[in-house]
């Protein structure tokens, strides 16, 4: 299951990647916003990375205007490794080297042809282990407040 979520200058693209992925047969909550009136992204994120950190949501897709400021704030959720993204190499890296659960993208940046393509790449990348996870390990325990240097 992928959490969705957008501020109302997301929202077309969200829209476009959910017919995407109903064509695609691949299962999505959509946890707002629902319109092109105006709402804070930072809502929509926690809300759709919540569920990824309960273990409802396998990962995340978000969109706003440009994809950084809902990337910000999706960064923010402990656990969250999200990344905006709007070319292929990035999607794809950032999920095999990285591990990222949650993909953010600015619907003022790139099309939905490329915003499709993108989730497609997300979706279908295994993370590759091996010395990624040690940088990954090295994520967490920023996040949780140790040094690493």
């Amino acid at each position: 299951m992928i959490a969705l979520g957008s501020d109302h200058a997301g929202f077309p693209l969200k829209e476009e990647i959910k017919k995407h992925l109903d064509e695609a047969g691949v299962q999505y909550l959509d946890v707002g916003c629902y319109s092109e009136e105006r709402f804070d992204y930072a809502k929509s994120a926690q809300k759709a990375c919540d569920l990824v950190v309960k273990g409802e949501c396998d990962k995340v897709i978000l969109c706003c205007g440009t994809g950084v400021g809902i990337s910000m704030a999706a960064n923010k959720v402990k656990g969250i490794r999200a990344a905006c993204c709007s070319d292929y190499f990035s999607a794809k890296y950032t999920r095999a080297h990285n591990d990222a659960n949650c993909l953010c993208m600015g619907a003022r940046v790139i099309g939905a042809g490329l915003a499709c393509e993108l989730v497609d790449v997300f979706l279908n990348t295994e993370f590759e282990g091996g010395r990624h996870q040690t940088r990954i390990d090295q994520i967490a325990d920023i996040e949780n407040g140790k040094t690493v240097y």
